[in-house]
């Protein structure tokens, strides 16, 4: 297919891989299907009559120098299932996007992969999973692959950057555009350390409820695992799963509170044998075939005896001062001054609340 083909099937917006393949068997290729398209070859396509109208007057309306000019403005290169560095992956699933754009570096799509999803409405129990499983997977190599959406995807991003590492964020939207607003700012982060900003959508597609369905099947279909990090049954990460699951794919899932319903779908799937219980990042790393790596840069030792006392009772739960006091005979005045110093010294972590838990 002719970059200019590409680019026009592209921005009308109607190929699906299942009308990819009937256009190139009947036509030999996509170039020719396109001088030839008609009411008649959309009818063929199984078109409502509304949609080809539209799909005709933007044929007709398609400014191709301009186009590109904007593309080129904002970094985006388009990809089709044609060409050869599509991710290969990805290209095995039922239902690969034909198209794919791209702002960054498309190199790290041949990188080891590992979707991380998990909800919007992100818990401080969320957030320490994405917190302790993200360092190491990192350090291991991997490139972590979410969605840009408030919550468990914008803190894999993040964490995954603030560790050095590149991440693929795949948008519900066209690249003419960041969506949610909240992450402008984190999408020139992830390119500036390296990453990708993906979607198979025009540049000017809107978010809405039929994109985002759309977005969760790329997510599961580049990586050969993903992980659940928090979800909530019913869920667009939960969906992300199933599809993953769909394709052959495996499915990691974080355990969590039972009576808590952000967990709800994490815990079908592991109750139902679709995902893995994963409880640390090590026991992850190994299911993946990585060994797991510990910094000696990040090793913590206490060295004044309050410090020892209370790193040897801290631990991943979180604990309230009062809690410590409880546990010990120190008063909340000797405790407060030992959790900053061990603080500034990245032995513990201080949740807010009140809440302190041990660093590994």
């Amino acid at each position: 297919m002719h970059a200019e083909s590409a680019l026009l099937w592209w921005w009308l917006g109607v190929l699906d891989v299942r009308r990819y393949e009937v256009l190139k068997q009947y036509y030999g290729d996509l170039d020719t299907a396109l001088t030839e398209l008609s009411p008649e070859v959309l009818r063929g396509l199984k078109l409502r009559s509304d949609t080809i109208e539209r799909v005709l007057e933007r044929k007709h309306a398609f400014d191709a120098v301009r186009y590109r000019k904007e593309m080129e403005r904002r970094g985006v290169t388009l990809l089709s299932l044609e060409d050869a560095s599509y991710p290969s992956l990805l290209r095995e699933i039922g239902d690969p996007p034909v198209f794919l754009s791209g702002i960054g570096d498309w190199s790290v799509l041949r990188c080891p992969l590992i979707s991380m999803v998990g909800t919007r409405d992100m818990t401080s129990y969320g957030r320490r999973v994405v917190e302790t499983f993200v360092a190491p997977l990192v350090r291991a190599g991997f490139v972590t692959v979410s969605g840009l959406a408030l919550g468990i995807d914008a803190a894999v991003a993040r964490q995954t950057t603030l560790h050095g590492g590149r991440t693929v964020a795949v948008l519900g939207n066209g690249l003419g555009s960041v969506y949610p607003p909240d992450n402008r700012n984190l999408s020139r982060e992830i390119l500036e350390a390296g990453g990708l900003l993906l979607s198979e959508f025009p540049l000017e597609t809107p978010p809405d409820k039929y994109t985002f369905p759309s977005r969760n099947r790329i997510i599961a279909g580049l990586s050969p695992a993903t992980v659940v990090c928090e979800a909530p049954e019913g869920s667009g990460s939960v969906i992300t799963a199933e599809l993953a699951l769909e394709y052959g794919r495996e499915v990691f899932a974080v355990p969590g509170p039972i009576f808590d319903e952000h967990r709800a779908g994490c815990h079908r799937l592991i109750a139902q044998n679709e995902a893995r219980l994963m409880h640390s990042p090590s026991d992850l790393l190994r299911e993946l075939g990585a060994a797991p790596q510990d910094p000696q840069s990040t090793a913590y030792l206490p060295q004044e005896p309050h410090e020892k006392i209370l790193y040897g009772i801290l631990s991943a739960m979180p604990r309230t001062v009062d809690d410590l006091a409880e546990l010990t005979e120190l008063d909340a005045s000797q405790i407060s001054v030992a959790l900053t110093m061990m603080e500034l010294s990245g032995g513990v972590r201080n949740l807010g609340g009140g809440q302190w838990v041990r660093t590994y």
